[in-house]
């Protein structure tokens, strides 16, 4: 019995092949990029969600009030202490005060954040409402707010998607400094007020979480800042045109 020989495939059919497979790749990385940012918001939303049962755990282990967003300067406590062993000269992240001593600080990591951190840290991706809850040491009213005072829960941002054109801030600002004064003043320059913008990098939006423990994804971005304008990054904004995503009342 005679066997035909095997054809083999021509050039010309080969390159046929190789730009198919080609074309192919380039309609799905579009969508696997798509699929994967989607995964990164959901997860991102599940971060936001635990931040937001921390703090309504720490208000039922101190009276009602919430953590203040810095004591000092330069230091984040509400979500990190930065601690340096004596032996080595080596300062590590540990849990803030929000956490009362306990975390895995990876919730802190926002997954569509892209910076590489020091050895024993970690790069945050979320900012703390500091302008009416968290308040601080250098602020005219230094002591956070409590959650009697907060009027309307589910509109009162608590922490969100941290990010301004330097980088990532973790105090979250509202872009009207007279609308809080008073009773809720936040001692800060325009460039400050800037910094303390949401990064808009999920597709185009932000996750928040609020203060009645919600997480949503908004897409609304508002770069004015008043009374006097401040530079406001690309991909960077406040939750609402004027005070009324981050005020208590």
């Amino acid at each position: 019995m005679k066997h035909r020989p095997a054809q083999a495939f021509t050039l010309v059919e080969l390159l046929a092949v190789l730009a198919a497979i080609a074309v192919l790749i380039a309609l799905l990385l579009p969508a696997l990029n798509i699929a994967r940012q989607e995964s990164q918001t959901v997860l991102c939303l599940s971060n936001l969600r635990q931040l937001g049962l921390a703090a309504a755990n720490y208000t039922a282990s101190y009276e009602g009030s919430y953590p203040p967003a810095y004591y000092g300067v330069g230091n984040p406590s509400w979500a990190i202490d930065m601690v340096r062993n004596v032996q080595t000269n080596i300062w590590t992240d540990q849990p803030g005060i929000l956490w009362m001593g306990q975390t895995n600080l990876r919730v802190l990591v926002c997954p569509a954040v892209n910076e590489t951190p020091a050895p024993g840290q970690i790069v945050l991706g979320y900012n703390y409402n500091t302008s009416y809850i968290g308040h601080g040491a250098l602020e005219y009213h230094p002591a956070p707010a409590t959650t009697g005072q907060v009027q309307d829960p589910a509109r009162c941002a608590l922490f969100g998607d941290g990010g301004y054109y330097g980088g990532i801030n973790y105090w979250m600002r509202a872009p009207d400094l007279l609308n809080p004064i008073p009773p809720n003043g936040d001692a800060v320059f325009p460039p400050e007020r800037a910094a303390g913008t949401q990064a808009f990098r999920h597709l185009g939006a932000t996750n928040v979480v609020y203060c009645d423990g919600h997480a949503a994804t908004q897409k609304h971005c508002y770069t004015q800042t008043a009374p006097y304008p401040a530079y406001v990054g690309p991909g960077t904004g406040f939750l609402s045109p004027d005070n009324s995503a981050y005020q208590t009342y």
